[in-house]
């Protein structure tokens, strides 16, 4: 069977995974000022954190419903179905532009409209159980129920360097609840239920790089494991190789820039870990 995969930009899915599965990205819309710009598309991660660390402050939009009625409609062509995975919808209105969408269609091609209730990888995590499926044979409703039955099992943690960029782009959710107390601490987030959730305040970004590393190991193993950052790719290394005694064959995780979609309310100096445990 021909399933199309389609994830938004804000899964920050590294390059030679989309080209590996196939899979589409559909680019969420990042303005600084008037200038608006596709995430990934014409605004890439080193232009857009030269922006912000020059002083310009970025928001986001969603991609309009007509962009994905005609994504749909171009898949559709030579596709059994569509599976389509999308940001929480407690965090971005995506996934409702996608169900309209999909809920134009006229070609009889079934489209599943998926919401991930995580961000960045954690959304990546799910695209690799669909692309693992399809691989395997699966048609549109089982790879639905895997990827369902996956969603529950994905862990994103996130330490910020501060919460700034997530204040004012208003999705702190429960997290609001650190901001009284944060002096002299780094913030550690976690993506539960769809919302930002405080997690921990270590008192230095290496203790909390140590509490990102002891969290994962509290999982045991893992199904598979990615690392993100923002800025700073070698604040990974170690958090890398910590994580690869907890991948099937010892495999290092996947390594994931956040993207100018993300980093819009991660901000710099983010790092974050995405896992997928048994």
């Amino acid at each position: 069977m021909n399933i199309k995969i389609v994830v938004d930009s804000i899964s920050d899915m590294p390059s030679g995974l989309i080209e590996k599965y196939g899979i589409n990205v559909m680019p969420l819309i990042v303005r600084f000022g008037k200038d608006e710009y596709k995430d990934g598309v014409d605004l890439k991660a080193d232009d857009f954190y030269e922006r912000v660390a020059g002083g310009e402050w970025p928001a986001t939009s969603v991609p309009a419903v007509g962009e994905f009625a005609e994504l749909y409609k171009d898949l559709s062509s030579d596709a059994d179905g569509i599976i389509s995975i999308h940001v929480s919808s407690k965090l971005s209105g995506t996934y409702n532009s996608a169900v309209q969408g999909a809920a134009t269609l006229e070609s009889g091609c079934p489209i599943k409209v998926v919401d991930s209730q995580q961000a960045s990888m954690g959304i990546g995590m799910l695209a690799l159980v669909a692309a693992k499926a399809v691989e395997n044979g699966d048609n549109l409703e089982t790879i639905h129920d895997k990827v369902n039955a996956a969603i529950p099992k994905v862990q994103c943690f996130a330490l910020l360097d501060t919460l700034e960029y997530l204040q004012r782009g208003g999705r702190l959710g429960k997290g609001a609840a650190l901001i009284g107390g944060l002096l002299n601490f780094k913030p550690i987030l976690r993506l539960s239920d769809g919302e930002v959730h405080p997690f921990a305040r270590p008192r230095s970004r290496r203790k909390g790089i140590n509490k990102l590393v002891e969290t994962a190991m509290e999982f045991g193993n893992l199904e598979e494991a990615a690392v993100m950052y923002s800025t700073d790719p070698q604040e990974t290394s170690g958090i890398i190789e910590s994580l690869s005694n907890l991948t099937p064959d010892e495999t290092d995780p996947i390594l994931v820039r956040m993207g100018p979609g993300l980093g819009t309310h991660a901000g710099p100096g983010a790092l974050g870990i995405a896992l997928l445990t048994n």
